[in-house]
C-alpha cells in the first residue's frame, strides 16, 4: 500500500520513448531518472517511465508536539500540534540533526496512513489542544502529494497545516501547496552557496521560498549554527530578512555531534549569544534553541 501513487511535477526525457527516462520537476535539482531508478530525495521513483511518489502515506513518526518545537513562536503559542513525518531529503546535509530519518532511513519501518486517517488522528487531539497538523521530521517537501491531499482535508475541517521545510522546492508546485499552508518554518543554511554546496544545493531557492511563502502565509526561519560553516554568514541572513520584515522571527539552533559530524564539538555556548546578537541588530523576534 502506498506505494503507487502518480506524482505531480514531471515530464518525459529527452531522448527515445524506448529509454523511459523522466525529468522531474519538483525541487532545483530536476532529477533526470532513469526507468527503475529513484531520484536524489529517495522518495520519487521512476517506474516503466512514470514517475511514482513512493513515500506516499508512509510515516514513520507522529507526535503531538508544542508548536513552540516546531519551531515556530508567534504561530499561536501554547498550543499543540500533531506532527508527522516520512523518510528522505534533497539536500544532503553531513551535519544533519535528524538523518535517521532523513538520510539513513529503513523504508520498511514506516507505517502507512492515509489522509484520511491523518485528518481522524487531527481531530482526536483537538481535545489535547491541537490545532492541526506540521508536516516535520525529514524534508515533507518531497513527499509531495501526501502534503497536498493531507493538506487540503485539514483545511476543510477548519484546521491548521504547518511546513517545517528546507525549502528546496520550485515555485510552481510551492505556489499550489501553500493556498493549504497556515505557516512555515524554513530552514536557512547559510547566505552562500559555498555553505549550500556543502549540503548538495544553492543559496537563492530556499531564499526564494522564503519571499515567496512570506506573501502568503506566517513565516519562521530558522539557521542551525554550525562552528567552521555558517557562523559567519549569520549577520547576511540577519540583513537579508529584516530587509523582508524586521519582524520575521529568527530561531538560531545549536548544532550537536551527529552523522557525518560526529568528531566535531557542539556549538561553544558564547558562539550562539554572539549571533543572537548580531541578529538582533537587524532583526525584533530572535530565539536561541536547543541550548
Amino acid at each position: 500500500m502506498g506505494d503507487k501513487k502518480r506524482a505531480k511535477y514531471w515530464v518525459p526525457g529527452t531522448k527515445r520513448k524506448e529509454s523511459k527516462e523522466l525529468e522531474c520537476q519538483l525541487c532545483p535539482f530536476g532529477c533526470i531518472i532513469q526507468n527503475n531508478t529513484t531520484g536524489k530525495c529517495g522518495a520519487r521513483t521512476n517506474i516503466d517511465g512514470e514517475l511514482l511518489a513512493v513515500s506516499y502515506g508512509k510515516v514513520t513518526s507522529v507526535a503531538l508536539d508544542p508548536i513552540e518545537k516546531k519551531p515556530l513562536y508567534m504561530f499561536h503559542p501554547g498550543c499543540k500540534i500533531i506532527s508527522i513525518g516520512s523518510y528522505g531529503c534533497n539536500l544532503t546535509c553531513p551535519y544533519c540533526q535528524n538523518h535517521t530519518i532523513s538520510l539513513e532511513y529503513e523504508k520498511g519501518k514506516a507505517d502507512y496512513l492515509t489522509p484520511e486517517t491523518v485528518l481522524e488522528l487531527s481531530k482526536l487531539s483537538m481535545q489535547d489542544g491541537n490545532i492541526g497538523v506540521a508536516y516535520t521530521y525529514n524534508e515533507p517537501l518531497i513527499g509531495y502529494e501526501f502534503v497536498l491531499e493531507c493538506s487540503k482535508l485539514i483545511r476543510s475541517a477548519g484546521l491548521k497545516n504547518v511546513l517545517v521545510t528546507n525549502g528546496y522546492i520550485n515555485e510552481a508546485p510551492l505556489t499550489e501547496l501553500i493556498t493549504y499552508i497556515d505557516a512555515m518554518n524554513i530552514d536557512i543554511k547559510g547566505n552562500t552557496d559555498r555553505t549550500y554546496n556543502m549540503v548538495g544545493g544553492t543559496s537563492k531557492h530556499a531564499k526564494r521560498t522564503v519571499e515567496l511563502a512570506y506573501s502568503k502565509c506566517h513565516v519562521e526561519v530558522t539557521t542551525l549554527v554550525v562552528p567552521g560553516v555558517n557562523e559567519d554568514e549569520i549577520e547576511d541572513i540577519a540583513r537579508w530578512l529584516a530587509s523582508l520584515d524586521p519582524d520575521i522571527p529568527y530561531h538560531l539552533s545549536r548544532f550537536f555531534p551527529g552523522y557525518k559530524y560526529k568528531d566535531h564539538s557542539p556549538t561553544p555556548f558564547d558562539m550562539m549569544h554572539k549571533a543572537s546578537d548580531i541578529a538582533k541588530t537587524y532583526l525584533k523576534n530572535v530565539y536561541l534553541g536547543n541550548m
